[in-house]
């Protein structure tokens, strides 16, 4: 497959396939707001939304295939790196990193601190066709409401977005959801059968903590319960007081043949087991 946009921002092309031969791959925005150049204001509407923003599917066993045989699957996803497919529910699901710099556009509307507690990291379960709602809302967790983009005539507290997805759970700001895993494997307890694993490769103001491994608990397919930090202290300092560089920071996840989990580091390429004992 070749010709994928590729602006050289937020340019990975993460997939996963199903169980009918389709390759579903992420196309991220490389403008963050879809904002115009040099303004405030938003494209409206958002012409990236054709080539970018979003989730395309192709065919896994085709060759010779280019970005226009591909079909848009899921819109208004501005960077899905995490994203797997559920073999219980058969569906892809997403963690979506969300947009930023608030303060530095709209300091009439958002201080330093909205801007670093603001949007929340958003996590769904996306069916063909779905549509998010970025670059036009933004969810904002301690509300629990999508809320309306300043650059498309938002004050950081009017909602909107009635036709966008909800998401099934949210997560605190620029913690940077890069790797989503469905534990399909028996070694680790009965808790995490068919759970999901999601990698954060950076942290948040919130919580003062982050690089670490959250997971999800799932059942029939759904969530069943609230998220926790599954593997912690990747970044081998304090984040409430660092006295030294970061030291890892959790990127891709996978499964081994005995129900091992893997990580992935994307700062000093460094590989971790965990085993269940």
């Amino acid at each position: 497959m070749s010709g994928l946009p590729d602006h050289k921002r937020d340019n990975a092309k993460p997939f996963v396939i199903d169980n009918e031969a389709n390759l579903y791959v992420t196309i991220g925005s490389w403008n963050d707001p879809c904002r115009k150049e040099g303004t405030g204001v938003g494209i409206m509407p958002c012409s990236i939304l054709d080539s970018a923003g979003g989730i395309w599917k192709f065919k896994a066993n085709q060759l010779n295939q280019t970005f226009s045989d591909g079909t848009r699957y899921a819109t208004g996803v501005k960077n899905a790196v995490a994203i797997d497919w559920n073999f219980e529910s058969n569906s892809l699901f997403a963690a979506v990193h969300g947009r930023g710099q608030f303060h530095d556009f709209y300091p009439d509307i958002y201080n330093a601190n909205q801007s670093a507690l603001l949007p929340a990291e958003t996590f769904y379960e996306l069916k063909e066709g779905a549509d998010v709602g970025w670059p036009y809302v933004y969810y904002d967790h301690m509300k629990k409401a999508k809320i309306v983009a300043p650059e498309y005539g938002g004050d950081g507290k009017k909602t909107g977005g009635e036709d966008a997805l909800s998401p099934l759970m949210a997560f605190p700001a620029h913690l940077g959801p890069n790797d989503l895993l469905f534990y399909t494997g028996t070694a680790f307890p009965e808790k995490y059968r068919n759970g999901a694993f999601i990698a954060f490769h950076s942290q948040s103001t919130e919580l003062k903590k982050g690089y670490f491994v959250a997971f999800v608990p799932f059942k029939g397919g759904k969530p069943s319960g609230e998220w926790e930090i599954f593997a912690d202290n990747f970044a081998g300092v304090d984040l409430a007081s660092p006295t030294g560089p970061i030291e890892h920071r959790p990127c891709g996840l996978a499964i081994g043949p005995k129900g091992e989990l893997y990580v992935s580091d994307d700062l000093n390429g460094s590989i971790f087991k965990i085993t269940y004992h």
